[in-house]
């Protein structure tokens, strides 16, 4: 079997994301859980994150340009290289510090963090729209599997980063996520086969904005489905978790650690399968673009349903219980299943509404909103749950919901390709 041209290309692209957002996710929990234990309040917990998401909307805004005029493997290196120097610079956290000395510490190392996965985010998801073989259906399988694995390997990182924590502490953790990503940025710098587009000297910062009626109501679609995850995702299950499982103890909060670390880590685990799967369940080489369209309608519709049904049940039902903690995790998990199908469905549309010229700009905007989605439902996820608990952040991940159901539906039933 003859490997389509750039498929070494994309499978090096692939492996370096993984590393990335295996650090990633690693370095998501170490702070939640970290900070958690220091008694920082929701809010605060919340503040930590807002910065990381905000480099997330500027970085992706000028990345696109930034990857047009210079090349893809320039950002993919960029991205790589700032993710060690924050690890290396959050182990230099003291806990001595104050409160308000840590949080803005922690701030602006997450804001680096932030610019790092976004450089390499995008970098990762052009290069399969120029390394792809042009059929729709080949397309859709390679995003399919570059994302759902993307995911399953940060929700490894979830896992990993609780462990980490529990078993030998905060900065030996940081330390040893910067050391093995250094390694792996050193492997892609002398191995990285050729296919990746080289810069263009005419590329303006100016066409990053997109004239696309479809790229921009995608986008705006994108903002509003990720800020529904997040908005119960970043603070308030993981806290709310904590608090039903630990008793304040010692080993109270270790056993915490793992069981929070564990959900986070099989939900984003589950999600990255789903993801992946995607192109066989809705069977795209059978269907027309029209039809893989009108997909992603029905499925961000069906998403509504569940947040909806789950604050209901935590406001009708407000003492945690056993019971009542295992259906929320097999309803979020369910949520997570339906939310992959419909991000998926995303990623296609994005690159199938590009063209190779324009996919860095396009999918940097697109990734724009996306932050910005995360950054809305980091900062509603902190005050929601502080407000109002569990019940408030998913009755926010609902109407959140609803307004991607209409960016989705104002969709025209073409791709260009």
């Amino acid at each position: 079997m003859t490997l389509p041209t750039g498929f070494a290309a994309y499978v090096t692209v692939t492996a370096a994301y993984w590393a990335f957002m295996l650090t990633d996710g690693a370095l998501r929990m170490l702070v939640l859980l970290h900070f958690h234990t220091l008694g920082f309040s929701p809010v605060q917990l919340a503040y930590l994150f807002v910065l990381y998401e905000i480099a997330g909307v500027v970085t992706n805004l000028s990345a696109g340009w930034f990857a047009a005029r210079f090349g893809l493997t320039t950002t993919l290196y960029a991205g790589l290289s700032l993710q060690v120097l924050a690890l290396l610079a959050l182990a230099q956290l003291d806990t001595s510090w104050g409160i308000t000395a840590s949080v803005v510490f922690v701030m602006l190392v997450q804001g680096l963090s932030g610019v790092a996965k976004d450089l390499t985010k995008m970098s990762s998801k052009s290069a399969v729209k120029t390394l792809a073989p042009a059929d729709s259906g080949v397309l859709f399988q390679w995003v399919a599997v570059l994302t759902g694995s993307k995911n399953a390997v940060k929700g490894s990182g979830f896992l990993l980063g609780a462990m980490l924590l529990a078993v030998f502490g905060f900065v030996s953790s940081v330390l040893t996520m910067a050391v093995i990503l250094f390694v792996i940025l050193v492997g892609v710098l002398f191995y990285m086969p050729s296919g990746l587009p080289a810069g263009r000297k005419d590329a303006k910062f100016s066409e990053v904005f997109s004239g696309n009626r479809n790229i921009n109501w995608l986008s705006a679609s994108r903002l509003f489905l990720f800020g529904a995850r997040d908005v119960w995702f970043v603070v308030g299950v993981p806290i709310y978790f904590y608090a039903v499982i630990s008793d304040g103890s010692d080993d109270g909060n270790r056993d915490a650690f793992f069981l929070v670390g564990t959900f986070m880590a099989v939900w984003t685990i589950f999600y990255g399968i789903i993801q992946g799967w995607t192109p066989r369940i809705l069977k795209v080489t059978s269907q027309t673009d029209t039809e893989i369209l009108a997909q992603a309608k029905w499925w961000v519709g069906l998403l509504i349903i569940v947040p909806l049904l789950l604050a209901a049940l935590v406001w009708l039902v407000p003492e945690p219980s056993r019971t009542l903690t295992s259906v929320i995790v097999l309803g979020l998990l369910v949520f997570g299943g339906i939310f992959a199908v419909n991000s998926s469905l995303h990623s296609f549309l994005i690159l199938s509404f590009t063209d190779a010229k324009r996919v860095t700009m396009d999918v940097g905007f697109y990734y724009m909103s996306n932050a910005a989605g995360r950054l809305l439902g980091t900062v509603l996820s902190g005050f929601t749950y502080q407000v109002g608990g569990l019940p408030m952040c998913l009755s926010a991940a609902t109407v959140m919901i609803g307004l991607s159901w209409i960016g989705t539906s104002q969709l025209k039933l073409q791709i260009s390709s």
